[in-house]
């Protein structure tokens, strides 16, 4: 039984952070480690002690974590940044929480005993004679041990210890992946073999001056020898234990938001049924109004968890080919229930997140095609816009004129030409984008006007059926992007205060265009007057558009496979980084990195010296077989990462690339490997160093070919529209919600037919000639929806019991002794 675990955090903000620069103020960013590893950055807030972040992040780790912190750093144009504070969560402490974290959080001071890392490789073993005793430690290897010297690496060693006996293992000079393979042995007394001692293996960072730094403990309780004799396995190296000092909130706090999922997946088969009874609610409804699995999942669905409910059932059907099948069945419903146009589609109902979300699943690329050229230019320029009379601020405003001064009414005036500018541009890339839009987006639409025109057919509401559309398309998919691009990764970082207005103006103006201009002049925000010609002129584009957008044949969506979320010729992720050049002398590693323009798909990765470049270089993404992070030592460069492929012959070859930072080398990892996720050959290892004077930097092995010596991370990706569709792991995400609403449903539709069955029972009794057929007097006798509802609980029992057996034969199979977990 395979295991899901998925981590969201939300750095909110901080308030109270120490000053740390001269100034009386710091430049505060967070850097975010999972198990010691960096898997993102913050933006930096200049000049701010109680700086909003607001980023959030989604992880998937499949195997698992022990710890997520957050660090607190001010960045310094000279010099190494400083470190303010930590948080530290425990997966246990995370797990703890139903719902998640979400509080204010004081920050502690680093301690560098506490910040350990990596494994390390042991065998013990107790050898018991009638003249003496012996404990006998063979320290195999380490892994991924914590970096102490300013090289990036460690000088490691290793010693046992147990009551007053030790001895230690050679220094091997820096690595962070030792290699040892040395035993040592610790002669025992017979009132030493009690069961209540503790064998403790120390790893330190040999220094030759000053004292040796700390790199992480095993303790293995000597009651465990007892019962094993010889124990060998890798085990997780631990802190020392010191108590964090809290330091009084003298350092500041952050405000998180944390949340763990995780989940255990059965095998394919047992989530079948399920599967059936959700496809039989859109593909043979009996009607529309009758209820269904579906209908039923959307009554015990609660509003917090309603928007992840409709993105994993746009994913199932994607992953059926019946999409517009159920947005159809779900929007007929909405539309039936609907008797006053002005408030269709307004509510948080699943049919309005179903539609939200499956516009982010599948055009996502679309969006980013018709609106990143705009949005760079927004950053790029900068400029400062405003119309609320309230808000302007001269001193604010760049020279917009040759005169030594600027009126308020020069800044509306500059402010409504810029955004007149911006706003065309905006709405001619979006009403020329007809054939860019994805097919399946445009059929959903299609039928969503065909319901709409066949409930509302009054004269006064001719335009209803394209503010259903529109109501989608423009304010709940471009508007929202315009506002906030980092969310929709248009950027990789948010607006900063100038530019966030701009964009906050821009999409208010796409929000009254999506609205056809029927709201104008009614708002309290008339200083929005200025904009209102040119939205009124862009609605008859905006109609012309959406008749385009609808003109397709519904049978095209059944051509298109939709098994995948995007096309194999898409490109999926693209930009400039730094190859490594891999033949030639290579005097100095930096100038080793050549810029190149890269393009990736679901087939290939490939690139080229510009993006204009016509001959490319490319890979088969099925060759891929790792995708990983290169040691800062390797190339004493940062943010470098490896692609191993594998040709025909079993022969591995390895390209290395610079990435600009953290966040950019953590998106094109997670998008790799995202498209290599179904390959059959990954790696199990890889070397997170390179192959240099005859020996790897890594691990100091010799052999190029050695076995590698770090764990891949093939699996751990960043959660976003991109996931792959899984449908074990879907369908088991709606087996939850299910199995949470489950009272709730059986007391709503089979409580009363318990009533009713119990009633018939009496009166059979008293009249035995009466429907002596008992099947089809329990079938007259069914409510509206308890057949289903009765189906539904089955198999949401059987999955139940399935996840029961399998827990039970994990216990039952687990004969080893499990150490530091």
């Amino acid at each position: 039984m395979a295991k899901n675990t998925s981590l969201y955090f939300r750095i909110v903000e901080g308030r109270n952070l120490p000053a740390k620069d001269v100034s009386g103020t710091s430049d505060p960013y967070c850097i975010v480690k999972v198990d010691n590893e960096v898997v993102a950055r913050t933006a930096t807030v200049w000049k701010n002690l109680n700086p909003f972040w607001g980023e959030e992040y989604t992880l998937h780790l499949p195997m698992g974590f022990h710890s997520l912190s957050f660090l607190v750093m001010d960045e310094d144009t000279i010099g190494h940044d400083d470190v303010i504070g930590k948080i530290t969560l425990s997966k246990e402490a995370i797990g703890s929480q139903a719902k998640g974290l979400d509080s204010w959080m004081n920050l502690t001071r680093v301690d560098p005993d506490e910040e350990v890392q990596g494994e390390i490789h042991l065998s013990l073993e107790l050898l018991k004679d009638t003249k003496k005793s012996c404990l006998r430690c063979k320290v195999i290897e380490a892994r991924d041990l914590a970096p102490r010297d300013i090289s990036g690496t460690s000088d490691p060693f290793g010693r046992v210890i147990y009551n007053n006996h030790s001895a230690e293992t050679s220094i091997i000079k820096k690595t962070r992946f030792p290699h040892w393979g040395e035993t040592l042995e610790l002669e025992l007394d017979a009132e030493e073999l009690s069961e209540e001692g503790t064998v403790i293996v120390e790893v330190w960072d040999w220094d030759m001056v000053g004292k040796n730094d700390f790199l992480g403990k095993v303790e293995i309780p000597f009651a465990c020898l007892h019962k094993t004799p010889l124990l060998e396995g890798w085990f997780r190296l631990l802190p020392l234990g010191n108590n964090e000092s809290e330091a009084g909130g003298k350092l500041g706090a952050l405000r998180l938001k944390v949340r763990l999922v995780e989940d255990r997946i059965l095998p394919s088969t047992y989530y079948q049924p399920l599967i059936e009874l959700l496809v039989e609610s859109v593909i043979s409804p009996a009607e529309v109004e009758d209820s269904s699995a579906l209908t039923m999942l959307e009554e015990v669905t609660t509003v917090e968890s309603r928007q992840d409910v409709a993105m994993t059932l746009v994913k199932i059907y994607l992953g059926q080919g019946l999409v517009v099948p159920f947005l159809d069945y779900l929007n007929t419903r909405e539309v039936n229930h609907t008797t006053d146009p002005n408030t269709l589609f307004r509510s948080n109902s699943l049919a309005s997140k179903a539609m939200e979300q499956f516009m982010k699943a599948v055009g996502m690329l679309y969006l980013h095609e018709v609106l990143k050229p705009i949005i760079n230019r927004i950053f790029d320029e900068k400029k400062y816009i405003e119309l609320d009379p309230c808000k302007i601020d001269l001193n604010r405003t760049r020279r917009i004129s040759f005169k030594s001064g600027v009126s308020e009414a020069e800044v509306r005036d500059y402010s409504v030409e810029m955004l007149q500018t911006y706003l065309t541009s905006i709405i001619e890339s979006i009403v020329s984008s007809v054939d860019q839009c994805p097919s399946v987006m445009r059929v959903a639409f299609k039928q969503l006007h065909k319901r709409v025109e066949e409930q509302f057919t009054e004269p006064e509401n001719e335009d209803v059926k394209y503010l259903a559309i529109s109501g989608f398309f423009f304010l709940r998919f471009f508007a929202p992007a315009i506002l906030t691009p980092k969310l929709f990764q248009l950027r990789d970082q948010h607006a900063d205060t100038r530019t966030s207005r701009t964009l906050l103006l821009l999409a208010k103006a796409l929000q009254s265009v999506g609205n056809l201009g029927l709201q104008l002049g009614h708002g309290k925000e008339q200083w929005m007057a200025p904009l209102h010609p040119i939205i009124l002129r862009s609605v008859a584009s905006v109609k012309d558009f959406l008749d385009k957008l609808i003109d397709i044949d519904h049978d095209i969506v059944s051509s298109v496979p939709q098994r995948a979320v995007f096309m194999p010729s898409v490109t999926v992720k693209e930009g400039y980084l730094h190859k490594h050049k891999a033949d030639g002398p290579q005097l100095l590693s930096r100038f080793a990195f050549k810029k190149r323009y890269f393009w990736l798909t679901s087939e290939t990765l490939s690139y080229a010296k510009t993006s204009e470049w016509q001959v490319r270089s490319s890979i088969p993404i099925q060759r891929v077989c790792a995708v990983e992070r290169v040691d800062e030592n390797a190339f004493q460069q940062q943010n470098v990462m490896q692609v191993i492929t594998q040709d025909n012959d079993g022969k591995l070859s390895t390209m290395y690339i610079q990435c600009k930072n953290v966040n950019e080398l953590n998106q094109w990892l997670s998008a790799i490997r995202k498209a290599s996720i179904y390959n059959e050959r990954m790696l199990p290892s890889f070397h997170p160093g390179v192959h240099r004077s005859s020996k790897w930097t890594c691990c100091l092995q010799v052999d190029r070919a050695v076995t590698g010596c770090s764990r891949t991370h093939s699996a751990v990706t960043l959660g976003d529209w991109s996931d792959p569709l899984d449908p074990d792991v879907e369908t088991q995400m709606i087996y939850k919600q299910l199995l949470q609403g489950r009272d709730k449903l059986r007391k709503k539709y089979l409580e009363m037919e318990d009533a009713d069955q119990t009633s018939s029972n009496k009166e059979k009794r008293a009249n035995p000639d009466i429907n002596p057929d008992g099947a089809e007097c329990n079938a007259q006798l069914m409510k509206p929806g308890q057949s289903v509802a009765a189906r539904l609980l089955v198999v949401i029992e059987d999955l139940e019991q399935a996840h029961a057996a399998f827990q039970l034969r994990e216990k039952e199979d687990a004969t080893t002794v499990i150490l530091n977990p």
